[in-house]
């Protein structure tokens, strides 16, 4: 659905020339929910925007559902946008209209008769729970209220894409969670594609299938969640997936440590501690660890002191080695 390729974007300041984004290439399939997460400042929102045009790349390509939006002219761009819908963190209501007339008003600009514009509005607020709210100004409502607004009139032109730019980060946990659901909604039941920008590892993690992470304006690592959750490779997805810091804490003098990856056990699997302890004989300690449940399954990592017996340091060794559904490794003192 989206094709990113070797996308650069530089800003002029009377400092200098920023690099903001820098060779950054991206596929993102159709139906996907993909997230692109990174500190504030990683280049996430200057991304977002680089995909419907309202900041053009100064290199590289961008294609939307088979367009390559920098070749398009000012109307065919026009075009193309009503199928790219955006949500924001501030919601961007107009505060002087209604609901029924925010949701309306796309329709409005895309020329659509003022009866079949309404008919559509309602259906949309029906799909966002929000039925009674039709006559309500966005001062009378919440904030997840206004959020669902925004996202109905974002899906008023009948979009094939949804960006979705901190669109929770203003909400309390529980709103984030109902709005977060509501997007899964959305995508499976109307198959839009929907693409996540968050600095809350937390969403990619309740909703996101796959995950871009971006450090610095580079995409430092890419893949399924799962894979990026279970075993981060660099030191920014580190921090992302692991913000207490990842299972790195001081050796202990005299054991054997091992760093051990959990790629998606069930969490109805017999625990790795305790069967260590029951069927090897082998106590070991947790030194530090960081897992989470995603989907059902445990993601994470564990750094373990082995028993000081080296007998029952090798016997913990052969059963980690065979356990289904981790990797490990040995944690070498130094």
């Amino acid at each position: 659905m989206i094709e990113i390729q070797n996308l650069t974007k530089r800003f002029t300041t009377q400092s200098g020339t920023v690099v903001a984004l820098e060779d950054i290439s991206l596929t993102i399939r159709d139906g996907d929910i993909f997230g692109i997460i990174g500190m504030s400042g990683a280049g996430k929102s200057t991304l977002v925007r680089c995909i419907n045009m309202l900041e053009r790349p100064d290199e590289g390509l961008v294609a939307v559902n088979g367009r390559e939006m920098q070749t398009l002219s000012p109307a065919e761009l026009r075009s193309a946008r009503r199928e790219i819908a955006m949500i924001f963190q501030q919601f961007n209501l107009l505060m002087q209209r209604n609901c029924l007339k925010n949701v309306c008003f796309p329709l409005e600009l895309a020329g659509r008769p003022k009866a079949e514009a309404e008919a559509r509005a309602r259906q949309l607020l029906e799909l966002v729970g929000l039925p009674d709210k039709a006559e309500a100004y966005p001062a009378q409502l919440s904030g997840g209220q206004k959020q669902r607004i925004a996202i109905a009139r974002a899906l008023a032109t009948d979009p094939k894409v949804l960006l979705c730019d901190e669109a929770t980060s203003a909400l309390d946990p529980n709103t984030t969670h109902s709005i977060l659901q509501l997007i899964k909604q959305i995508n499976r039941e109307l198959g839009i594609t929907v693409v996540v920008i968050t600095h809350q590892m937390s969403v990619v993690e309740e909703i996101c299938n796959r995950v871009a992470i971006l450090d610095g304006g580079h995409v430092v690592e890419q893949g399924d969640v799962g894979q990026i959750f279970s075993n981060p490779r660099t030191a920014a997805a580190r921090k992302l997936v692991f913000p207490a810091g990842a299972a790195q804490s001081e050796l202990v003098p005299g054991r054997r440590m091992v760093r051990v990856a959990f790629n998606g056990t069930q969490t109805t699997d017999k625990p790795l501690v305790a069967s260590l302890a029951i069927e090897c004989n082998a106590l070991v300690s947790i030194i530090a660890a960081d897992t989470r449940i995603v989907n059902g399954q445990t993601l994470g990592s564990m750094l373990l002191a082995l028993p000081e017996d080296q007998a029952a340091a090798q016997r913990a060794i052969d059963y980690i080695s065979n356990y289904p559904g981790l990797s490990f490794e040995e944690v070498k003192q130094v």
